[in-house]
């Protein structure tokens, strides 16, 4: 009993209690992270097709899930068939007893497409122009071919579209803009010259049209003759395809080339099919460019509220009261911010914007509606509590002796400010930052009521003067996850898509924090390894 009182006394015991708890917490982390890792990036993995004669007729697909039996209800396995246009869902729960033996045909195809999502079956032949060209596997081998090809007319016809048809757009819309301005004030020649720069601009669009249409009607040029398992026909332009994948023919030099580019496609390519389908690069664009406007709009706002509070403001009852102020809304639901962000600066201080520099576009909104400027701001309102409180804590490490030299100088308390305490307390100020980035990189519910959307048209940087559009809506990783998890039609494929935009989310906030961390070691090694 002596040594337990005195293991007790000296708190060995706490310590390893708390090394227990510290490392149970770690173990969940990583289980956490290794579960969603492993359910995100398993889904790219070319899966075998399997064949199986069931009580209704043939069925092919990926084998997703099985469910045991449970009373009375007997085992079931859960095939992705694919084929959402003909059978009407991808997914499908059939009895495991009622299944024949399972059969894997070399030529069984899983055909990824630009709609109704993956076909699942076999192609019969290829045509060109309606003249059939080639049947059996040597359809496959030629629509291998040509697949190339009509990938990247489709990729041209969408870089032309977002790029010169999209600017096109937009230069006709601002004249149409300055045209009706003029038709107030009877200015004929200026009418005139706008009338004429119009017309020059709609023989640039129709050229464009007339050179996207070509390239659509060469995509449509090969269409590939297919056949479901039981026996249905299908008929798809070969400009419809993404991706033909032979998975029972595959090596793993094969299966490993299609993982890759279906994984280089999920980062960098644009959403289709409902977000349940495609790429993510639009919601990791958005999501990085809103915490760094984020960040460029809370430190200041934090830093001089700190230096205020700390530095200048008379201390007594009203600074504690604000202070008190500024601890509480770190608790205030982030919700709330969303409602104060739209009410504010979306119809208060957008609409003013709107009525004094963009009243010739009323009543279309410019940013008298959601955009990244004011979901930036309502964060930074989110995330300043925490900023406010580490610049005040980094202020306050800094050593008096510092402050009475810069004084006993000569110099100024603003030039004692600027040039010795906030260099020193910087490393402090980033601290804040860090957190802050961590708080506001995964917010959602005020980010839906100021400027996140499903899909974005145009991301809010682009090539087009001034390059930098504020007042565009735009994409939220966080809000993908929501929107693909709860609000898709087809949740079980867009499961994975959960899963891997949630891990995508963890690195990018990883990133942008390990960024800042850097930032902050290279400051202290440099002042002298401040221990704040």
């Amino acid at each position: 009993m002596s040594r337990l009182a005195e293991r007790f006394r000296q708190g060995g015991v706490f310590v390893w209690f708390s090394g227990t708890l510290l490392a149970f917490c770690l173990a969940m982390i990583l289980s956490l992270v290794g579960f969603i890792v492993a359910k995100g990036m398993g889904y790219f993995w070319p899966r075998p097709l399997v064949l199986v004669h069931g009580p209704e007729g043939p069925l092919l697909g990926e084998i997703t899930g099985h469910e045991p039996a449970r009373g009375e209800e007997t085992e079931k396995t859960q095939f992705h068939v694919g084929n959402r246009d003909i059978y009407g869902q991808d997914f499908r729960w059939v009895p495991s007893a009622g299944l024949g033996t399972p059969e894997f045909p070399k030529d069984a195809l899983l055909i990824e497409r630009l709609e109704y999502g993956p076909f699942m079956g076999r192609i019969i032949s290829l045509s060109h122009e309606g003249i059939q060209v080639a049947t059996g596997p040597a359809a496959m081998s030629g629509a291998l071919d040509h697949l190339a090809e009509t990938n990247r007319i489709r990729r041209h016809i969408q870089s032309v579209e977002k790029g010169q048809v999209g600017d096109l757009n937009r230069r006709i819309e601002r004249l149409r803009l300055a045209r009706r301005k003029l038709e107030t004030g009877n200015d004929a020649v200026g009418l005139q010259a706008l009338d004429a720069k119009a017309a020059e601009l709609q023989s640039s669009y129709d050229q464009f049209q007339t050179s996207l249409e070509q390239s659509r009607a060469e995509a449509k040029a090969w269409t590939l003759n297919l056949q479901t398992a039981d026996g249905q026909i299908k008929e798809l332009p070969l400009g419809s395809v993404v991706r033909i994948v032979p998975a029972n023919a595959m090596g793993f030099p094969g299966k490993l080339g299609v993982y890759l580019s279906r994984l280089w496609e999920f980062v960098a390519d644009d959403p289709r099919e409902s977000n349940t389908e495609g790429g993510i690069f639009p919601a990791i664009f958005g999501t990085v460019m809103m915490v760094l406007v984020m960040s460029v709009l809370v430190v200041p706002l934090g830093v001089i509220t700190a230096l205020y509070l700390r530095e200048y403001a008379r201390q007594g009852w009203l600074v504690r009261a604000v202070r008190v102020a500024v601890n509480n809304l770190a608790g205030v639901p982030s919700i709330v911010f969303g409602v104060f962000g739209l009410g504010f600066f979306v119809y208060g201080v957008g609409g003013g914007i709107d009525k004094l520099f963009f009243a010739d576009s009323l009543p279309t909104p410019t940013y008298g509606t959601g955009g990244i400027l004011w979901a930036s701001l309502t964060l930074a309102l989110l995330t300043v509590p925490v900023v406010v409180v580490a610049t005040e804590e980094a202020l306050g490490a800094v050593a008096r002796s510092q402050r009475e030299a810069s004084l006993a100088m000569g110099a100024t308390k603003w030039q004692t400010l600027w040039n010795v305490v906030l260099p020193s307390a910087t490393p402090g100020i980033l601290t804040g930052l860090i957190l802050a980035i961590a708080r506001g990189a995964g917010e959602v519910a005020p980010l839906m009521l100021t400027g996140v959307v499903k899909l974005a048209p145009s991301m809010p940087m682009d090539g087009t003067f001034p390059f930098l559009h504020l007042d565009r809506k735009f994409m939220h990783l966080g809000f993908h996850i929501y929107d693909v998890g709860f609000q898709s039609p087809n949740s079980e494929a867009a499961k994975p898509m959960v899963f891997m935009t949630a891990f995508l989310l963890l690195l990018v906030v990883v990133v942008l924090n390990l960024f800042a961390l850097n930032l902050r070691r290279k400051l202290r090694s440099r002042l002298g390894g401040s221990t704040f």
